[in-house]
């Protein structure tokens, strides 16, 4: 008998991580079949209608969280696909029925593929603590997102264009979204004014990214998928306007 299991701490947190994924997909598809099944037999047509809406819902569920589940391999995957991909599963799990637009605006920028799922995570967390912070007092809400390349760095911004009362408190959201962006080698700042704020994520591109956005930049010019037209305006912070850091930039 070995002395020791032949597992490394990375490869335990790895098959965890795994079997997390695992139950929550199929406890996901247990309630989708529960609800499935109650729809199908119920004679109320209200109930049915209903009931449909909430499979509906779920499914919207079932598609972000694959979208977010940790990737295989070491490939290189393009950010700004997986972001829109992100975004249109968000909008239709949860954006859409709260009245709430989401403004997609990015370019063609390859990252490793850990790294474009930590990125990936970090938006969704921006994105849901706009949802559940910010106030649109009567407005039509919206939140835009951007990713582009500035040289060797990355550039994603999270906007959206409620008022929050007060400070915003350092929760456990804000705390992921800034571990995330660490680890990734940058850092994250907040903006905000009376009727907007702004999170925006600044990373270092590795050798590897440089080179195959390079690439990139030497077939075609960058090309951008915007949804729908950008009303939340991006400046600078003016006076009277908080700025606020979340995670410190590392020395290069």
């Amino acid at each position: 008998m070995p002395d020791s299991l032949p597992y490394t701490p990375a490869l335990e947190g790895r098959t965890l991580l795994d079997e997390l994924n695992h139950r929550i997909k199929n406890e996901l598809a247990s309630v989708i079949n529960l609800v499935t099944f109650k729809a199908v037999w119920t004679d109320n047509v209200d109930a049915k209608e209903e009931l449909s809406n909430v499979v509906d819902l779920l499914h919207g569920h079932v598609q972000v969280h694959s979208i977010l589940t940790m990737p295989d391999g070491d490939t290189l995957e393009d950010a700004g696909d997986q972001l829109r991909k992100l975004g249109l599963a968000m909008s239709q799990s949860k954006l859409d029925r709260m009245n709430i637009r989401l403004v997609l605006a990015t370019e063609t920028l390859p990252l490793e593929s850990e790294r474009c799922w930590r990125l990936a995570l970090a938006i969704y967390e921006l994105v849901t603590n706009a949802v559940r912070h910010a106030r649109f007092d009567g407005r039509d809400g919206e939140i835009k997102i951007s990713l582009m390349r500035a040289g060797s760095w990355v550039n994603c911004r999270v906007t959206d264009n409620g008022s929050v009362v007060g400070r915003i408190k350092l929760g456990r959201g804000l705390r992921i979204v800034g571990d995330l962006v660490m680890s990734l080698g940058g850092r994250v700042d907040r903006t905000s004014g009376p009727q907007w704020n702004a999170f925006s994520l600044d990373f270092p591109l590795t050798q590897r990214e440089q080179d195959a956005n390079r690439a990139v930049a030497g077939r075609r010019p960058r090309t951008y998928r915007r949804l729908k037209p950008l009303s939340v305006p991006f400046r600078l912070p003016v006076a009277g306007e908080r700025v606020e850091a979340i995670a410190v930039r590392p020395e290069l």
